[in-house]
């Protein structure tokens, strides 16, 4: 299905049945990742699956920016009539969700974030050296937008008053030191950190983040 908003078509799935958990995708993939995860989630959730713009069937912009991301989540939100929706993004999904919770602090119930960056110094050295090759040989925004954003600041964190659980696997390209500050500056927040995982061996076609997902969330 479509929504049209903020000026794009957001394609997106619903599945299941109960309180609405909205999952958003990291950069590069879509919605298809969280297959293995939905079919546990759904048993307990109404679950959105959304495709971000420029990214699997919703339109394609010639720039992206995480703003513009996380303002096509709230006005989806607003055009569904979805009250109080938990939210799950992994990566570039979590960039969105920490935007989204900052700019509308009484819109979600519960704000799940794995693998999620504060800026472009974020990631570590090597992967970042790779990411830049990519985007060079790519030539797509998809990539770039990884070079000059995000820019979230502490006061934007501090905005966010929804409980936060953080995660990332052990061997994530995240440096360490800024989930650390991530966690230690949200008001609400709770850290997982998944023994011997990467970036997102534990969350793409696996149900280990669905496992967490509803350890953690309220029915």
């Amino acid at each position: 299905m479509f929504a049209h908003v903020n000026g794009v078509d957001l394609y997106y799935e619903v599945t299941g049945s109960g309180r609405p958990l909205i999952m958003t995708h990291c950069n590069s993939m879509d919605h298809k990742i969280f297959k293995k995860a939905v079919r546990l989630l759904k048993n307990r959730f109404t679950v959105y699956c959304l495709d971000s713009r420029s990214h699997g069937k919703s339109t394609k912009v010639k720039t992206l920016h995480y703003t513009d991301m996380a303002e096509d989540v709230y006005c989806f939100i607003r055009e569904l009539g979805l009250e109080k929706p938990a939210f799950y993004g992994f990566s570039d999904g979590g960039i969105i969700g920490l935007y989204l919770a900052s700019a509308h602090p009484d819109l979600l119930s519960q704000l799940v974030v794995s693998g999620a960056s504060l800026n472009p110094d974020s990631t570590k050295a090597l992967p970042m050296t790779f990411f830049k090759l990519w985007s060079h040989v790519a030539r797509s925004d998809k990539m770039q937008i990884m070079m000059r954003e995000p820019d979230i600041t502490d006061d934007m964190l501090h905005k966010i008053t929804v409980p936060v659980f953080v995660t990332v696997g052990s061997k994530d390209f995240i440096r360490p030191s800024h989930t650390a500050h991530l966690v230690a500056e949200l008001p609400t927040s709770t850290l997982r950190v998944f023994p011997g995982e990467g970036h997102m061996s534990y969350i793409v076609r696996s149900t280990k983040i669905a496992d967490y997902l509803l350890s953690v969330l309220e029915p």
